[in-house]
């Protein structure tokens, strides 16, 4: 579970930093003012150069790093349950599955959010879909406790 996981992390950067470079410098290449934030209800509240759609595969690609990173040393792991010899593999491998998980998600949501953005320059419509940041923030936060009720069956 744990390599398909990190395969799909992968994958979800590489979408990101393919829809930005096609973006622009592709043959449709993105010029000029593009929206770089969004109200709640998926209205551009902000412009700015396309340059900017680098920030999000910049930041992709430094959390992709710092997560990986994190997740090699697990004993620094602050648990919510008391560590013994008999549970802390057990609570080990919990904890790097939600922390891979969750990189996946936010990696993945990122590419989405990264798509949306520059179909909606090119579309022109300047909006994103309403329940996107709603659907996607549940599924990380639905992750995220599972894992911690996993960890707190396997104290």
């Amino acid at each position: 579970m744990r390599k398909l996981l990190e395969l799909l992390a992968i994958a979800a950067l590489a979408a990101l930093f393919y829809f930005t470079w096609t973006a622009l410098y592709g043959p449709n290449h993105l010029s000029g003012q593009i929206p770089t934030h969004f109200n709640g209800a998926g209205e551009p509240t902000s412009y700015g150069p396309a340059s900017t759609l680098w920030l999000l595969p910049i930041i992709g690609a430094a959390l992709y790093t710092l997560i990986t990173v994190v997740s090699l040393f697990p004993s620094s792991f602050n648990f919510p349950v008391r560590v013994t010899a008999q549970n802390r593999n057990r609570l080990h491998r919990i904890a790097v599955r939600m922390v891979v998980s969750i990189k996946a998600e936010v990696l993945l949501l990122f590419a989405v959010l990264q798509y949306a953005i520059i179909q909606s320059v090119r579309t022109q419509t300047n909006s994103l879909p309403i329940l996107l940041m709603p659907i996607a923030l549940g599924v990380i936060f639905l992750t995220l406790a599972l894992h911690l009720v996993a960890l707190r069956r396997s104290a």
